[in-house]
């Protein structure tokens, strides 16, 4: 049988076509450098993302300690010396210096109290009190005894520690040493006058009269605060020939 030749031009006309069909779509995902922008993401294509920034974390608080010890100097009137002064005094409102300062109290908390003094141991006191405020030494209150209308058996009741106070001194006819300001009773329910036979004036002081006693707030003998006032040049109650004195200090001595 005769072969039979299939026209050419026929298969030439396909591969023309094919070929365009390519040029026309181009590969999958590709780019027209004529046409700078970038193809558009598809539906499924994920969104960038950017990581957050890791969190700053916050100062852990740091809890409030005490206070610090604070002291302030300040002149004093007569008015506020009420029945603690009188004309006739060793020493008149002029001489004496209100001295209002931190303390530390029993219920392990800051006060703030006040001494009347002479106005020359001003510096003492205020070195004395800061230190026993460091040390956390205990003090039940610390006000004018003006408030006790100058009754030095209620103020030593009530456990107040003073200063000032226009008197005689205990069993004799002189000026005792706080009618200067230079004597200061410590916490004196805990610090008590103690009597040759063991007896004190205050029913609330018995437990506190043996010595040495190591209970918070009681001063014994060579202690680090008797050691503090001898220091300083004050001198301590509890050294007294015949009846003790344990709440007592004073410069000088008396």
């Amino acid at each position: 049988m005769p072969e039979i030749r299939k026209p050419r031009h026929l298969g030439v006309l396909a591969l023309a076509w094919v070929a365009a069909a390519v040029t026309a779509c181009g590969p999958a995902g590709s780019v027209d450098p004529a046409d700078p922008k970038p193809a558009a993401p598809t539906p499924d294509s994920p969104a960038p993302t950017t990581a957050p920034a890791t969190p700053t974390p916050s100062p852990t608080p740091t809890p409030a300690g005490p206070p610090e010890f604070t002291a302030k100097v300040s002149r004093v009137t007569a008015k506020e010396l009420g029945a603690s002064w009188r004309s006739g005094c060793p020493v008149g409102p002029s001489g004496l210096r209100k001295v209002t300062m931190t303390y530390w109290g029993f219920d392990k908390k800051a006060h703030t109290g006040e001494l009347i003094v002479n106005r020359v141991v001003t510096d003492d006191v205020v070195d004395i009190f800061g230190k026993l405020y460091e040390w956390r030494f205990p003090i039940t209150r610390m006000e004018n005894i003006a408030a006790y209308r100058a009754s030095d058996f209620d103020s030593i009741d009530a456990d107040n520690t003073s200063a000032f106070n226009c008197r005689q001194a205990t069993g004799g006819t002189s000026w005792s040493k706080h009618s200067f300001g230079q004597a200061i009773d410590l916490n004196p329910r805990e610090n008590p006058w103690v009597e040759p036979d063991g007896s004190v004036a205050h029913t609330n002081a018995r437990r506190f009269a043996d010595r040495p006693l190591r209970k918070p707030g009681v001063v014994n003998d060579g202690d680090r605060v008797v050691d503090l006032f001898a220091d300083h040049g004050w001198e301590w109650g509890g050294y007294f020939n015949g009846a003790k004195d344990y709440q007592h200090f004073s410069k000088g001595g008396g």
